[in-house]
């Protein structure tokens, strides 16, 4: 026990200590950070390039960008050292059995937290993303079972009910000028009572076997297919932020709407698509959860919305620093899902889950005000 203690307080000693080092990012600003990638637009001469500095190949660049570099993957080093930690603590910790069912079981709340990084991005709050996530899960399972629907058609409604839902999010948010905490909050609960209403509490079993065997039936490098899923909407969420002309204006978005608004963007659908989007990849989760489980029940919603806040704010720490980016929230969930499984197998309580969360939120939150010199944040 005193091992792990110990373990816990190095690594996030250490990732205090590396985001500490770092030396400033020129031109930061809230969450989302310096100059994004691919915005290279003017060709500079050859003496102009020369003093922008040594290549990455080079030793002087990683000479002079060791501190930037260890900042960036810090996260991969806490990831090894509360590896070694629980290692050491259980046997069975360290088990490719026991880490592909960590990954297996996280994966619906992973891609939940990846559709929630859009909003986030551009500066609004989606509280109902869990609410979302169950009720595309409750509609798989009762079109399916009780309505007699293919998966296929059950699938296809519960996405499009995740739109609706964005949409009327989008409607009270950007149109009415309300702030994003109150309104996601509100819709969220009457998701939940709607949920509990047409289930009557009950929950749906024996969903076609179809989407349980796309999810875990079929491995690919013994990891089950739903974990790569994850990593699928990782990479496509990546492409659309880092290369396209709608990811860049998001970005900008999140950096100043005032001066995007100048610029020519139009700020207030760039908001209203993230959060149509982030619903829409909540609904995806919840689709993925009732092919994990077989089954649907109305559960608790609000029991998923701190481990996606948790996963995207540490994400925000690493790999690019000071900005919600989905490589840093992929692992950042994984990294706390991991923790979580690891204090479990040294026999802690059940409610360490809420504890190790709840620090893992705080901690991540201030590591990126930290990363941000302290800015006020103003979303």
């Amino acid at each position: 026990m005193i091992v792990i203690v110990i373990a816990v307080i190095l690594l996030v000693a250490a990732l205090i200590l590396t985001v500490l080092q770092e030396r400033g990012t020129t031109g930061s600003s809230p969450i989302i950070g310096g100059a994004p990638r691919g915005m290279r637009a003017i060709s500079l001469p050859p003496s102009v390039r020369s003093a922008q500095g040594p290549r990455f190949w080079t030793e002087a660049y990683w000479a002079a960008n060791w501190k930037t570099l260890l900042q960036r993957f810090s996260i991969f080093i806490a990831y090894a050292l509360l590896l070694l930690a629980f290692a050491l603590a259980s046997p069975a910790f360290f088990t490719w059995s026991n880490h592909t069912n960590v990954w297996f079981s996280t994966a619906a709340i992973v891609v939940m937290s990846l559709g929630l990084i859009l909003p986030l991005t551009s500066g609004d709050f989606d509280l109902s993303i869990a609410s979302v996530m169950v009720l595309s899960a409750m509609m798989v399972a009762a079109l399916n079972v009780w309505q007699g629907w293919p998966v296929g058609l059950a699938i296809l409604a519960a996405l499009a009910a995740g739109a609706l839902v964005g949409a009327v999010n989008a409607f009270f948010i950007v149109y009415f000028r309300i702030h994003s905490l109150i309104v996601t909050l509100g819709v969220g609960t009457l998701i939940n009572g709607v949920v509990i209403w047409f289930s009557k509490s009950n929950t749906i079993s024996n969903v076609s076997f179809d989407l349980a065997a796309a999810m875990y039936e079929r491995v690919f490098l013994k990891v089950p297919n739903n974990v790569w899923y994850t990593v699928i909407v990782a990479f496509a969420l990546w492409y659309f932020l880092e290369y396209t002309a709608p990811g860049r204006r998001l970005l900008f978005v999140g950096r100043g709407r005032e001066v995007a608004r100048l610029a020519g963007i139009r700020v207030d659908r760039v908001r209203a698509g993230s959060l149509i989007a982030c619903s829409m990849i909540a609904a995806l989760a919840g689709v993925m959860y009732v092919g994990m489980t077989g089954s649907a029940e109305p559960i608790n919603a609000r029991a998923f919305v701190l481990p996606a806040f948790a996963g995207a704010f540490l994400g925000a720490t690493c790999i690019y620093p000071g900005r919600f980016n989905p490589w840093g929230t992929l692992i950042g969930l994984y990294f706390l899902a991991t923790g979580v499984n690891g204090l479990s197998l040294v026999g802690l309580p059940s409610f360490i889950q809420d504890l190790f969360y709840g620090g893992g939120l705080v901690i991540a939150v201030t590591l990126s005000q930290i990363v941000l010199k302290r800015q006020q944040q103003n979303f």
